[in-house]
């Protein structure tokens, strides 16, 4: 069994490595049980668990209870508990029976890691370069390499090869795939794609960004991250409405 500190170490290289995992902490026990304060244990998004905070009576719980936090984010506070021995549990605590014999409670805070964002930003135009700038500050991971595991891609060539970078973004599974450019070359880099046989077309966001009216291209830039921000948070990027024409980057571009 790991130390406490090969787990802290363990949970430190995860959270860099962009894996999404849950820490789980004893932070309280009510004798008999077989963990003490403090134990911990990491649970991965593929349930496995890695540490101690009791045994069967409480594994299966903190497992089930660290995949809902993985997935919603929220960390969580767990007691363990025969039925009617609940007690007097701090606010907002998630109650789980247990038919143990011992007989025992554990109370486990449960605390998910889950990685921002990925983007990866293609291409060297103004508009892209200051995206992936704003991006940062607001805790997004960046790229400006097309990778499998991008959850939203930008193209900001700027007629540069935005055609294969539009056909690599969208043979990921990227949520979101945006292009920047004008209406007029948004419509021919998608004919020249359908050409090719590049499929999902329908997934491309061009004009990309919220319609904010006229805008200079770092304008244009925080319009994108204004959506980005709304898709990841609300998952209505589908239905809200794009930069109508974008006619100020067609009129500042040369991409045309």
């Amino acid at each position: 069994m790991r130390s406490q500190a090969e787990l802290l170490a363990r949970a430190a290289q995860l959270a860099g490595d962009g894996v999404p995992h849950a820490l789980a902490t004893v932070v309280s026990v009510a004798r008999p049980a077989s963990t003490r304060r403090g134990e911990r244990a990491i649970i991965t998004a593929d349930g496995a668990l890695d540490g101690w905070v009791g045994g069967a009576c409480s594994e299966h719980v903190v497992v089930r209870e660290a995949l809902l936090a993985i997935a919603d984010g929220e960390p969580r506070l767990v007691r363990i508990c025969p039925p009617g021995a609940e007690g007097e549990p701090p606010p907002d605590t998630i109650i789980a029976h247990s038919a143990c014999a011992s007989e025992g409670s554990v109370d486990v805070l449960i605390e998910p890691s889950v990685p921002a964002p990925l983007l990866a930003v293609a291409g060297e135009g103004p508009a892209g370069r200051t995206l992936a700038e704003l991006a940062r500050t607001v805790g997004w991971r960046v790229t400006d390499e097309i990778v499998a595991e991008a959850d939203a891609v930008v193209v900001a060539g700027m007629g540069r090869g935005d055609e294969d970078a539009v056909a690599a973004a969208l043979a990921t599974g990227a949520g979101y795939v945006g292009l920047v450019a004008s209406a007029r070359r948004a419509a021919a880099v998608k004919g020249a794609l359908r050409d090719r046989g590049v499929g999902g077309l329908d997934r491309l966001r061009s004009p990309a960004g919220l319609d904010l009216g006229p805008s200079t291209q770092d304008e244009i830039a925080v319009a994108i991250l204004a959506e980005l921000v709304q898709w990841r948070n609300t998952g209505s990027g589908l239905e809200i409405e794009h930069r109508g024409g974008q006619a100020a980057l067609s009129s500042r571009s040369t991409a045309s």
